[in-house]
């Protein structure tokens, strides 16, 4: 079941189709939905996006609303989803926050940070964010007609479930969606989970009438085993829906592309606490409101390291302890108190530990927070935990710029982003970790981060400090001579990035019909809004 881009039946003019508006033409598009959260919708669209790329199109991913904590900064200084950043990069195009107008940071279990359009919105609970949803409509169809007027083709993603029917009535990322945009659905079901064939029946029940008619194929995702004994399983839905079962996806565990949560499954299966001499162990603190996990992928690329995401305290200590980013610094450290890693961590550092702090890990490990405007406590202000002399204090206005740096100590060149609600300022002359050299297009010179101990505490504002190849050459070498471990002089990636989505996309190609993707993608529907 494989096929390119027909030939000789795609025209400039077939394109584009009448906008739900009537004011502008949109870009012929199709979404990706779902029967539930993580059933691999975030994976698909890339490998499409970049399909259709190699297949001659200009093609851009879009979602209206994605609730995640892993973010990214675009060019313009501007908050988007990681998810789509990634989709993007697939694509071959630029990240842009049109491509996620709405995205949602939730920092406790009832309330978020709503972003809209790149920037800070408002703190609302559910019942508040659901009674603004259709005021929101408008913001997202703005954005996804400045994205047809640069593409031809936009691959859509759905959030969570069409049939959640407790949420249908404000629904602004699913069948709306697909109604605005004009767009015919597949539908993905996850066979790892068990149940895939009542999920899919089970969606359609559960939907309108009238959104059923828009999804016109099943795609069965992360597939182990025999094909020959599904096909009945296939047959069977097939003829009870009426909708034509478009492809089985494999398993696919060896594949490092991130996922909307920044973790695949396969990366969940294999985090154990180990223990191994010939190994550089590394621990990231699992906050329950952890953010940008990204930070630390390329670890997991490493033969000679294991990165172990801790949920509780290990009876072995690592030779690196991270604390991450965080939706909420003063929650999570908090948390640190509560679950005694608080104490664990001084107990590492008095051992001769080295930890380092990322963005609110780095808040955490000076000596106070202050929140004057209750961003995130009621308290206006808390204790760190001590070991920077410094003190933050949260601010309204959200900081959000790539920058370029240079570290001090090793002279490697350092780019990265940076996302925080806080201004992190020394109470005496401190040791910096980084130089800026350019924040956003300005040139610049200004101090960042913070070391202590020789060195072996520091933390920084900077995301992505770590997929620096220099940079981490320098930083696992270090720990390589420490242990007593051979030097390397280059450190392998989760792969080159385009040879990973090019492997994507070979799997995709090879495992549905694409002569059938093509005809979907070709047809039309009548928008319902």
């Amino acid at each position: 079941m494989t096929g390119r881009r027909p030939e000789g039946d795609v025209t400039l003019t077939d394109c584009f189709v009448t906008s739900p508006s009537g004011r502008r033409p949109v870009a012929r598009s199709l979404m990706i939905q779902g029967t539930g959260s993580h059933v691999g919708k975030s994976i698909i669209v890339a490998g499409l996006c970049r399909i259709l790329h190699q297949d001659g199109f200009r093609v851009a991913p879009f979602k209206s609303q994605n609730m995640s904590n892993n973010s990214y900064v675009t060019e313009d200084e501007k908050e988007m989803g990681r998810a789509q950043a990634v989709q993007a990069e697939a694509a071959c195009v630029t990240p842009r926050v049109d491509m996620n107008p709405i995205l949602l940071k939730p920092a406790s279990d009832v309330g978020a940070q709503v972003i809209l359009h790149g920037k800070p919105y408002r703190i609302m609970n559910a019942q508040d964010y659901q009674f603004h949803t259709l005021d929101l409509l408008h913001h997202v169809r703005e954005s996804f007609e400045r994205l047809a007027q640069d593409f031809d083709r936009i691959v859509i993603e759905g959030a969570g479930s069409p049939a959640e029917i407790n949420l249908q009535a404000f629904d602004i990322a699913n069948m709306r969606m697909a109604e605005m945009a004009n767009a015919p659905v597949i539908l993905v079901g996850d066979i790892d989970r068990g149940g895939v064939f009542a999920s899919l029946v089970g969606t359609l029940e559960l939907i309108l009438p009238r959104d059923r008619e828009r999804i016109k194929g099943f795609v069965i995702n992360k597939f182990r085993g025999d094909l020959e004994l599904l096909r009945p399983g296939l047959e069977y839905l097939e003829k009870r829906t009426g909708i034509p079962v478009l492809g089985v996806l494999p398993y696919m565990k060896d594949l490092e592309i991130l996922e909307e949560d920044g973790l695949s499954d396969a990366r969940i299966e294999r985090n154990k606490v180990v223990e191994d001499p010939k190994k550089i162990l590394i621990d990231v603190i699992w906050l329950p409101r952890i953010s940008n996990v990204t930070d630390f992928s390329v670890f997991d690329s490493q033969p000679d390291v294991v990165l172990t995401y801790l949920r509780r305290i290990p009876k072995r200590l690592p030779d690196v302890l991270i604390l991450p980013g965080t939706k909420s610094t003063t929650a999570d450290l908090e948390y640190l108190h509560a679950s005694g890693f608080a104490r664990w961590i001084h107990e590492y550092i008095e051992a001769g530990g080295i930890v380092i702090g990322i963005c609110g890990g780095y808040q955490m490990l000076g000596k106070r927070i202050f929140d004057p405007c209750d961003l995130e406590s009621s308290s206006p202000s808390v204790e760190g935990l001590g070991y920077f002399p410094v003190e933050t204090v949260f601010k309204a206005e959200k900081i959000t710029k790539q920058v370029t740096t240079i570290h001090l100590k090793s002279g490697q060149e350092v780019s990265g982003y940076e996302i925080h609600m806080g201004e992190t300022n020394p109470l005496w002359d401190t040791d910096p970790v980084f130089e800026v050299i350019q924040s956003g297009n300005n040139k610049t010179s200004i101090s960042e981060g913070c070391a202590v101990l020789s060195g072996r505490v520091w933390g920084t504002y900077l995301h992505g400090v770590f997929d620096n190849k220099g940079f981490l050459r320098y930083f696992l070498n270090n720990l390589r001579v420490k242990k007593g471990l051979a030097m390397r002089l280059d450190e392998p990636v989760l792969g080159e990035k385009d040879e990973l989505y090019d492997r994507l996309a070979d799997v995709i190609r090879t495992s549905i019909n694409m002569d059938l993707f093509y005809k979907i993608l070709g047809s039309s529907l009548k928008s319902y809004v």
